[in-house]
């Protein structure tokens, strides 16, 4: 199943992993690379303990627009 994810620069240069499904589940890495395999990892882990405990799983968000502000 795929998850969206939300990367975004931090002050200190890494690179921060977000998955919305997922309330608290956040990786980073120095790279966007790192990012990604770091962020697919805690999904993964967080897969487990949901399994695990006998939480439902829920779907992935559904990304229908993106919004494009100017300042």
């Amino acid at each position: 199943m795929k998850y969206p994810i939300i990367l975004e620069n931090s002050a200190d240069g890494w690179i921060v992993a977000h998955c919305p499904t997922f309330r608290g589940c956040v990786s980073q890495g120095e790279t966007r690379a790192e990012a990604l395999e770091n962020i697919r990892e805690a999904i993964e882990l967080t897969l487990e303990v949901y399994t695990e405990s006998g939480w439902e799983i829920p779907g992935p968000a559904e990304w229908t627009e993106l919004v494009e502000v100017e300042l």
